[in-house]
């Protein structure tokens, strides 16, 4: 009989480590399965690492520990890292001939409190955009006040100057109907959803939703269904009125960024900002689905909320844009459980690559139990423990936040805090975090709670996406 050809749009694997991860194997559900000498398994201490056949992800699993404890209660975390390999060229110059084309819909308040300077720099950023866009995007531009209006119908960006006359002639309105602006949006989204395109929402506002739902949970809830159907949202949040936890939970539910405005000169740059993000994006739609044994309890991920008992997990990850680095912290807790190697969860990451091919990687997870203490004692990998520190400091500034929300603790002690988050984040490279949480260092001494509150809510945003720039 012949080899059965590989399936081109299956990532294939190599690679075996029996103390690290089977690679290639089916989920386990509830079933435990007891492993044998592992094939090919020279380097126990090696991490498993592959990569697809496609250049747009390379995917590598190492546990905290090589064993655990044997015949007795134990934990251990697996760290998950995707990687998107940074095209060759200049730092910063994004290649129009081999960027993804984007399907992008700016949605904009113009609300009466956007009238003036925030209004005209929001409209100088539009028109930012569309300079910076090919004729190969298509963009589409929403606005709301109480009322909802389509500025551009979706197209492609052929004529600039024609698209830029539209711009310049939005004016401001009165309240904020942010729920049928993002329904709107969507709908224009909606019509050129397809593969090797990425489809991305915008949406910019300065104020609490005063029209149409402005229910927290359906707010919410609306964004995290939008992002089912393949749109991603980003939320930029402008000047001191706005609903930070609003914007910030929408963001990540919708899988996309938050980020602060505390000055309207700034619009234009934050714009440039996410919009270079979205020009290199190489993996698309990532969810990593897990099955775990019936002896095992998931305790946490990063950044995500885990159901207590559940055995089954599908988990959305965000989007990785060239030169990034994904860290999932998997943290496991294990009833007793005999001498062997035993697969502890088994599942499956899917994705859609730049070329809009769908992808699909096996991943299974076992763990060796022994009676070696000086094995199950071992010091943790320390890759393993950086990424779980750091995805533990999201907490920490989540606490942060809560206390100066409830006037809980003094600024002296949200700045003792954060000064041991920066700490902690510089040690692990996050700098881009580590600015921020200096940026609401000083605002605190300045007596601007608020907006410390803002910019630490964009940090907590960031490391529960666990994403950084390799």
């Amino acid at each position: 009989m012949g080899q059965v050809p590989p399936d081109p749009n299956k990532t294939q694997m190599s690679g075996f480590d029996p103390n690290k991860t089977v690679v290639g194997g089916s989920p386990v559900g509830n079933r435990t399965v007891a492993m044998g000498a592992a094939p090919g398994a020279s380097d126990p201490n090696r991490t498993t690492a592959w990569a697809p056949p496609s250049p747009e992800l390379t995917v590598t699993l190492t546990p905290s520990r090589t064993a655990t404890m044997a015949n007795g209660p134990a934990r251990e975390q697996f760290l998950l890292e995707l990687a998107a390999p940074a095209e060759p060229g200049l730092p910063g110059v994004v290649s129009q001939g081999t960027r993804t084309p984007l399907n992008l819909c700016l949605v904009i308040d113009r609300s009466g409190s956007m009238e003036g300077p925030a209004l005209e720099y929001a409209k100088q950023a539009c028109g930012f955009v569309v300079d910076l866009l090919s004729p190969n995007d298509v963009l589409s531009i929403v606005v709301f006040d109480e009322t909802v209006e389509v500025l551009m119908s979706p197209q492609r960006v052929t004529n600039r100057q024609a698209v830029k006359d539209g711009i310049a002639q939005l004016t401001p309105g009165y309240t904020t109907n942010l729920y049928d602006g993002v329904t709107l949006a969507a709908h224009q989204l909606g019509q050129f959803v397809e593969g090797g395109r990425a489809t991305r929402m915008v949406v910019l506002t300065d104020g609490e939703p005063t029209a149409g739902i402005k229910d927290f949970a359906s707010l919410v809830q609306h964004a995290g269904d939008l992002k089912a159907k393949g749109i991603t949202c980003t939320f930029l949040g402008f000047g001191p009125e706005y609903n930070e936890e609003l914007l910030a939970a929408m963001a990540k539910k919708a899988g996309g960024n938050y980020y602060y405005i505390p000055q309207p000169q700034l619009i234009p740059e934050i714009f440039r900002t996410e919009l270079q993000k979205l020009m290199t994006v190489s993996a698309m739609h990532l969810r990593l689905s897990l099955k775990l044994a019936r002896w095992v309890r998931l305790r946490s991920a990063t950044g995500m909320s885990v159901p207590t008992d559940a055995r089954e997990f599908t988990l959305d990850l965000a989007d990785l844009e060239r030169g990034a680095v994904l860290q999932q912290v998997l943290d496991f807790e294990f009833s007793n459980h005999p001498l062997g190697h035993y697969r502890v969860a088994g599942g499956k990451l899917s994705y859609t690559d730049a070329g809009g091919t769908d992808r699909v990687v096996d991943v299974d997870l076992v763990m060796e139990f022994t009676a070696d203490a000086a094995r199950y004692s071992a010091p943790i990998d320390p890759r393993v423990a950086a990424a779980h520190e750091v995805s533990a400091a999201s907490r920490v500034v989540e606490k942060t936040i809560l206390g100066l929300k409830t006037q809980a603790i003094t600024a002296a002690v949200a700045l003792a805090d954060l000064q041991k988050t920066q700490a902690l984040l510089l040690g692990q490279g996050r700098t881009a975090e580590a600015q921020e949480v200096t940026i609401a260092m000083q605002a605190i001494q300045r007596g601007d709670t608020g907006g410390a509150e803002k910019t630490l809510m964009g940090t907590m945003v960031n490391l529960d996406q666990g994403k950084r720039q390799g």
